[in-house]
């Protein structure tokens, strides 16, 4: 990597002093200013330019030799060598189909047969999107900026390389005709999967020469360079599909097609060919090729697969070993047409306290689509933990009553997995039997705003909150999410409660070094306190007793442990993630394309599953409790009623002690999976807002509800809110301790 050029000196001068008004005297001095300001921009510059021109390279042959980059896992162990070898067929201009050529200037480079090379008009409209917070399909650099940044330089980010890339822009653009870029470009760009050039990525994905290749294939190919790990098709099917609609609109834009030809392609499916793993990796695969593309992101796939790079990353081996053994219990359904298997599954291992991914397996069988990291499913009950979280850091104890009867929000009659009602339940019982009415009033109670709020605060990421379909609704209480939420970003997230309330960002690259040693990045997770640690206790104590009699049992390891199930509507997603005081992992199971799952439920196979992980992973690990946590009580009345008077009463608004009520005797009911099917998921109109339904505790048994048609105020937190929403007021009578 070249060294920066040498800054040039500043010229310094005094305050000027205040000049005798003479004929034309401030004009000149202000003229002479301007040019002496002109001769130094002028001279930086060209000293600028001389030092680029003087170390660009050859455009024959002057081209980085190629070195393989090693992979190694926490040991310091070699577990992949990426090869330099290159996955290229060059083609001429005439072999690749007018439509690809078509789509690639049409999405890149629109003006490609108009300017010599830069584009001012491009670099303005992208300079005016990124001040604007706009988004548009071309990007500011041209086809032939990305050939010389991709055939010549390297991926830093500076001055000085894009000043080289425009120089190299303007001096391909002399020597070669437009078709000659073209091809020279549509040969060199990189497509994902190892493939580079047209060809081999027709030949990757479709399994043809790129001469075969339709109109639907060629816009597929042309949205893929963008950012090749999250438009393949491989890795991401659906992401690919609405870059490929972008596509078709610029293309339909330029008048190269109609917009009836467009409107038709945008859905059309494609025929991939079977992904093969990436240089023949089996162990690990998944969490290799994430790495990889994790790199290529960052730096480029020539540095990847060409500069020779040492990347040290977290996996355990031992515990890889561990999840590709467990996750071979998943049954055999069917194939697709593709040969995939039917289900699926994903297991995701993470150190909470250092956010190490220690184990990862994104799928069975040899496809691409990282499930850990990429499928977005819906969590179903998997989702509570963050409403009673909540709840707790809002004046809810373990032992608050809840009245567990029918409630009409709207036109929606949420039900439990049952459909019976349990009458007075506490909130350590709702967490246990993974019961939705009662799930559902509670967040009625916060406002939906809390449990969101504390979700993105643990790193879940695919919250929609603005629009007519989005997630600031009530059944997003039991897990009815717009998008959903990846097993990676769900795992995470539970390590926040493992991890005493703190919150560690996951990584899964310990350190990068280049060829000659420089270290290129090191580790350095962001870390945030989400929960306070009595919350994070209370909850870890509550979803303690989910594996101990609750929903849960299956994944009862025979030491401390907590987690929780998750199903969703029509059983299309079993879910169950836990954790033990030093590892937590995820497990999730369902088909690709939403098939039913038969039945199956958080607590049968995804359960069993994390307990074979589990089990084999925390083997050699001291026994431990949770800091804490006294150990998981029991739900009986007697020692709720015990827990209650331990708690000192809370003051109400004139300062005077108020005394708890007895608590009544919960029902205990029947242990099933807390399901959130038959529940159907209301409007964004049918929730309320956190100021409404105050009074006493009894009132969250029977909420009102809002009016027809009527939404939930606009004073919700933003994305990335600064601070937590206002807890309840004491006047709610529910502090904790009371009933």
């Amino acid at each position: 990597m070249e060294k920066r050029a040498a800054g040039a000196k500043r010229a310094t001068t005094g305050r000027a002093k205040k000049p005798k008004k003479k004929s034309g005297g401030f004009g000149r001095i202000l003229l002479g200013f301007i040019i002496v300001v002109i001769v130094m921009l002028t001279g930086i510059g060209c000293g600028f330019l001389t030092a680029s021109m003087n170390t660009k390279p050859n455009l024959v042959d002057d081209l980085l030799p190629a070195s393989s980059s090693q992979i190694y896992d926490v040991n310091g162990n070699e577990i992949a060598n990426i090869h330099a070898a290159e996955n290229r067929v060059p083609v001429k201009l005439a072999q690749i189909p007018k439509d690809l050529q078509n789509a690639f200037v049409a999405v890149e480079d629109a003006r490609f047969y108009e300017h010599a090379g830069i584009d001012p008009r491009g670099i303005l409209r992208a300079l005016w999107a990124n001040i604007s917070d706009r988004s548009v399909a071309e990007g500011g650099s041209t086809i032939t900026q990305q050939l010389a940044k991709n055939a010549y330089l390297t991926q830093e980010r500076t001055l000085r390389r894009k000043v080289q890339e425009m120089f190299l822009a303007l001096q391909l653009e002399r020597e070669y005709t437009k078709q000659e870029i073209l091809e020279f470009y549509l040969n060199q760009i990189y497509f994902g999967q190892g493939a580079y050039g047209v060809q081999a990525a027709a030949r990757t994905y479709f399994g043809k020469d790129v001469s075969e290749l339709n109109l639907n294939e060629c816009a597929m190919l042309a949205g893929i360079p963008k950012s090749p790990n999250y438009y393949s098709p491989f890795n991401n099917l659906a992401a690919a599909q609405a870059r490929k609609a972008i596509v078709l609109e610029q293309m339909s834009k330029y008048h190269y097609i109609d917009d009836s030809k467009a409107r038709e392609l945008k859905k059309a499916e494609l025929k991939l060919v079977q992904p093969k793993p990436p240089g023949g990796v089996t162990a690990a695969s998944y969490f290799i090729d994430y790495v990889i593309q994790t790199l290529i992101e960052r730096y480029g796939a020539d540095a990847v697969y060409k500069e020779g790079l040492k990347i040290y990353t977290t996996i355990d081996m031992a515990m890889q070993r561990a999840a590709e053994e467990a996750m071979l219990d998943l049954p055999l359904y069917e194939e697709t047409v593709n040969g995939i298997a039917q289900p699926q599954g994903a297991l995701v291992a993470i150190d909470p306290h250092t956010g190490q991914i220690k184990a990862m397996v994104g799928g069975r069988g040899t496809d691409q689509f990282n499930r850990a990291t990429m499928a977005e499913r819906q969590p179903g009950s998997a989702f509570k933990p963050f409403v009673f979280a909540a709840a707790l850091e809002n004046k809810f104890s373990p032992a608050t009553i809840i009245e567990d009867s029918p409630v009409r929000i709207d036109d929606w009659e949420p039900e439990n997995y049952n459909r019976t009602f349990n009458g007075k339940v506490t909130l350590r019982t709702v967490a246990e039997y993974s019961l939705n009415v009662p799930t559902v009033k509670i967040a009625q109670k916060l406002g939906m705003d809390k449990p969101i709020y504390y979700a993105q605060e643990m790193g879940i990421s695919t919250f929609v909150l603005d629009g007519p379909q989005n997630d600031r609704n009530l059944a997003t209480s039991l897990g009815g999410m717009t998008r959903g939420v990846t097993p990676l970003e769900l795992t995470s997230a539970y390590g926040t409660f493992a991890n005493q309330g703190v919150h560690v960002e996951p990584v899964a690259i310990l350190k990068v070094l280049d060829r000659n040693g420089k270290v290129l990045e090191q580790a350095n997770p962001r870390q945030r306190s989400v929960i306070s640690e009595t919350s994070a206790a209370e909850l870890t104590d509550m979803l303690q007793g989910v594996v101990v009699r609750g929903t849960g049992t299956g994944a009862n390891i025979g030491r401390p442990a907590a987690g929780k199930t998750g199903t969703t509507s029509d059983y299309l997603d079993a879910w169950f993630v836990g954790y033990t005081p030093d590892l937590v992992a995820g497990v999730w199971v369902g088909c690709d394309d939403n098939t039913d799952l038969g039945g199956m439920t958080g607590g049968n196979l995804p359960a069993t599953i994390w307990h074979d992980f589990m089990s084999a992973a925390v083997e050699e690990m001291p026994v431990r409790a949770f800091e804490g946590v006294s150990g998981s009580r029991g739900d009986t009345v007697l020692e709720l009623r015990e827990e209650n008077r331990s708690r000192t009463p809370a003051s109400d608004a004139r300062g005077k002690e108020r005394k708890p009520s007895p608590a009544p005797a919960p029902t205990r009911p029947n242990v099933h999976e807390g399901k959130t099917g038959n529940t159907g998921k209301p409007s964004p109109t049918g929730t309320t807002s956190e100021t409404e339904n105050k009074g006493k505790l009894e009132d969250i048994g029977t909420p009102e509800p809002t009016e027809r048609g009527g939404r939930q105020p606009a004073t919700t937190s933003p994305a990335n809110p600064a601070t937590p929403p206002a807890a309840p007021s004491m006047n709610d009578s529910m502090g904790k301790g009371k009933n």
